[in-house]
């Protein structure tokens, strides 16, 4: 069987955003699984030199126009956070520590996440976190105590160093085996690549 197609991402991404929803269908429809990995873009833009697209001059505002263009093209609702963008460290854990438990409800985690943040525009607390947890069958406590736990902590850093490791510059970044895809504009591509075997 083929391997999961790797799925790196930001929970801060709304270009992250756009392309959750839309890759688990066009891995299926190739007979594939998605790996998601959420990371840290701060981490790799110490090493990149790059920043938030919103802090550049001139790409800020085009950004915040394209960010809600790109949503309604993949049929999503958009709102921009009060903060944007943020740190995203707790997110993450919290998925790490569920997809311990389960790797699909970690994605159902990620979904609901991205919603509260990118579909109704809110800054997501702890307290968000526990509750869509909650939902998924897992206790506030152990979610809290997951996310604390080293073994979680060094999880997450091992993923924001294998991806940077594997050329990860932005969210998202997309591979299918050893072929990097960047971007939600490349899903077209990315599905054209799996019918065909590439080119």
């Amino acid at each position: 069987m083929a391997e999961p197609i790797d799925f790196y991402f930001d929970f801060s991404s709304p270009y992250g955003y756009a392309a959750s929803g839309r890759i688990d269908a066009i891995a299926a429809r190739h007979g594939r699984d998605v790996r998601w990995r959420p990371i840290l873009l701060g981490a790799v833009f110490k090493v990149t030199g790059g920043q938030p697209l919103v802090a550049v001059p001139m790409k800020g505002d085009y950004s915040r126009r394209d960010f809600a263009r790109t949503a309604r093209l993949m049929g999503l609702p958009f709102t921009m956070p009060p903060t944007f963008p943020f740190a995203s460290v707790p997110h993450a854990r919290a998925f790490y520590w569920i997809e311990g438990q389960d790797a699909s409800k970690a994605r159902m985690f990620a979904r609901g996440v991205y919603q509260l943040i990118f579909g109704e525009g809110r800054d997501v607390t702890a307290a968000d976190l526990a509750r869509i947890a909650g939902q998924l069958g897992y206790d506030a406590d152990d979610l809290a105590k997951g996310m604390a736990d080293p073994a979680i902590k060094d999880r997450l850093k091992a993923e924001v160093d294998t991806a940077i490791a594997r050329g990860v510059f932005g969210s998202p970044f997309i591979f299918i085996d050893d072929e990097p895809f960047w971007g939600s504009d490349r899903l077209d591509q990315i599905d054209r690549w799996l019918e065909t075997g590439g080119w």
